[in-house]
Protein backbone atom coordinates (compact mmCIF):
# COMPACT_ATOMS: atom_id res chain seq x y z
CA UNK A 1 0.00 0.00 0.00
CA UNK A 2 2.96 2.32 0.52
CA UNK A 3 3.89 1.93 -3.14
CA UNK A 4 0.36 2.80 -4.24
CA UNK A 5 0.29 5.80 -1.91
CA UNK A 6 3.51 7.03 -3.53
CA UNK A 7 1.96 6.72 -7.01
CA UNK A 8 -1.13 8.60 -5.86
CA UNK A 9 0.98 11.38 -4.31
CA UNK A 10 3.12 11.69 -7.45
CA UNK A 11 -0.05 11.79 -9.54
CA UNK A 12 -1.47 14.63 -7.45
CA UNK A 13 1.80 16.56 -7.68
CA UNK A 14 1.89 16.05 -11.45
CA UNK A 15 -1.69 17.25 -11.74
CA UNK A 16 -0.84 20.40 -9.78
CA UNK A 17 2.18 21.12 -12.01
CA UNK A 18 0.30 20.62 -15.27
CA UNK A 19 -2.84 22.46 -14.17
CA UNK A 20 -0.71 25.42 -13.12
CA UNK A 21 0.33 25.95 -16.71
CA UNK A 22 -2.77 24.76 -18.55
CA UNK A 23 -2.66 27.27 -21.40
CA UNK A 24 1.10 27.45 -21.84
CA UNK A 25 1.63 23.69 -21.62
CA UNK A 26 0.25 22.68 -24.97
CA UNK A 27 1.72 19.84 -26.98
CA UNK A 28 2.85 20.55 -30.53
CA UNK A 29 0.74 17.61 -31.69
CA UNK A 30 -2.16 15.49 -30.52
CA UNK A 31 -1.23 12.29 -28.69
CA UNK A 32 -3.59 9.34 -28.23
CA UNK A 33 -3.83 8.06 -24.66
CA UNK A 34 -6.02 5.41 -23.04
CA UNK A 35 -9.26 6.66 -21.52
CA UNK A 36 -9.11 5.95 -17.80
CA UNK A 37 -12.83 5.43 -17.39
CA UNK A 38 -13.71 1.79 -16.70
CA UNK A 39 -17.03 0.12 -17.43
CA UNK A 40 -16.90 -2.25 -14.46
CA UNK A 41 -19.98 -4.16 -15.62
CA UNK A 42 -18.28 -5.03 -18.92
CA UNK A 43 -14.94 -5.59 -17.16
CA UNK A 44 -16.39 -8.20 -14.80
CA UNK A 45 -17.92 -10.07 -17.73
CA UNK A 46 -14.55 -10.30 -19.54
CA UNK A 47 -12.40 -13.38 -19.27
CA UNK A 48 -9.19 -12.94 -17.28
CA UNK A 49 -7.02 -13.26 -20.38
CA UNK A 50 -8.90 -10.46 -22.11
CA UNK A 51 -8.57 -8.27 -19.01
CA UNK A 52 -4.81 -8.85 -19.08
CA UNK A 53 -4.67 -7.93 -22.77
CA UNK A 54 -6.60 -4.72 -22.12
CA UNK A 55 -4.30 -3.77 -19.23
CA UNK A 56 -1.17 -4.35 -21.33
CA UNK A 57 -2.60 -2.49 -24.33
CA UNK A 58 -3.49 0.48 -22.15
CA UNK A 59 -0.11 0.45 -20.42
CA UNK A 60 1.69 0.21 -23.76
CA UNK A 61 -0.29 3.08 -25.26
CA UNK A 62 0.23 5.24 -22.17
CA UNK A 63 3.97 4.50 -22.12
CA UNK A 64 4.30 5.45 -25.79
CA UNK A 65 2.32 8.65 -25.19
CA UNK A 66 4.40 9.70 -22.19
CA UNK A 67 7.66 9.01 -24.02
CA UNK A 68 6.38 11.07 -26.97
CA UNK A 69 5.40 13.88 -24.62
CA UNK A 70 8.83 13.76 -23.02
CA UNK A 71 10.47 14.06 -26.45
CA UNK A 72 8.20 16.97 -27.43
CA UNK A 73 9.04 18.75 -24.19
CA UNK A 74 12.77 18.27 -24.75
CA UNK A 75 12.46 19.95 -28.16
CA UNK A 76 10.14 22.76 -27.10
CA UNK A 77 10.75 26.35 -26.05
CA UNK A 78 8.32 26.09 -23.11
CA UNK A 79 9.60 26.47 -19.55
CA UNK A 80 10.65 22.91 -18.91
CA UNK A 81 11.89 22.33 -15.39
CA UNK A 82 8.71 21.45 -13.46
CA UNK A 83 7.24 19.62 -16.45
CA UNK A 84 10.48 17.77 -17.15
CA UNK A 85 10.53 16.46 -13.58
CA UNK A 86 6.90 15.33 -13.97
CA UNK A 87 7.62 13.58 -17.26
CA UNK A 88 10.72 11.87 -15.86
CA UNK A 89 8.69 10.62 -12.89
CA UNK A 90 5.92 9.41 -15.21
CA UNK A 91 8.41 7.42 -17.29
CA UNK A 92 9.96 5.96 -14.16
CA UNK A 93 6.55 5.11 -12.71
CA UNK A 94 5.43 3.38 -15.89
CA UNK A 95 8.63 1.33 -15.98
CA UNK A 96 8.13 0.37 -12.34
CA UNK A 97 4.52 -0.59 -12.99
CA UNK A 98 5.54 -2.74 -15.96
CA UNK A 99 8.19 -4.46 -13.83
CA UNK A 100 5.68 -5.00 -11.02
CA UNK A 101 3.12 -6.56 -13.37
CA UNK A 102 5.76 -8.89 -14.79
CA UNK A 103 6.90 -9.85 -11.27
CA UNK A 104 3.31 -10.67 -10.38
CA UNK A 105 3.18 -13.03 -13.33
CA UNK A 106 1.09 -10.91 -15.66
CA UNK A 107 1.97 -11.97 -19.17
CA UNK A 108 2.66 -9.20 -21.60
CA UNK A 109 0.54 -9.78 -24.67
CA UNK A 110 -1.19 -7.93 -27.44
CA UNK A 111 -3.93 -10.54 -27.77
CA UNK A 112 -4.53 -14.09 -26.60
CA UNK A 113 -3.83 -16.53 -29.44
CA UNK A 114 -7.30 -18.11 -29.39
CA UNK A 115 -9.32 -15.10 -28.27
CA UNK A 116 -12.09 -13.47 -30.20
CA UNK A 117 -11.88 -9.71 -30.69
CA UNK A 118 -12.57 -7.81 -27.51
CA UNK A 119 -16.21 -7.09 -26.81
CA UNK A 120 -15.03 -3.80 -25.34
CA UNK A 121 -12.23 -2.27 -27.44
CA UNK A 122 -9.61 -0.11 -25.77
CA UNK A 123 -11.12 3.34 -25.38
CA UNK A 124 -8.84 6.28 -26.11
CA UNK A 125 -8.85 10.06 -25.92
CA UNK A 126 -6.68 12.68 -27.60
CA UNK A 127 -4.34 14.75 -25.46
CA UNK A 128 -3.33 18.18 -26.72
CA UNK A 129 -1.85 19.48 -23.46
CA UNK A 130 0.50 18.06 -20.85
CA UNK A 131 -2.33 18.15 -18.30
CA UNK A 132 -4.34 15.70 -20.43
CA UNK A 133 -1.31 13.51 -20.97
Amino acid sequence: SGVLERYVLEGKEAENVTMGCAESCSLNENITVPDTKVNFYAWKKMEFGQQAVDVWQGLTLLSEAVLRGQALLANSTQPREPLQLHMDRAVSGLRSLTTLLRALGAQEATSPPDAAPSAVPLQTITADTFSKL
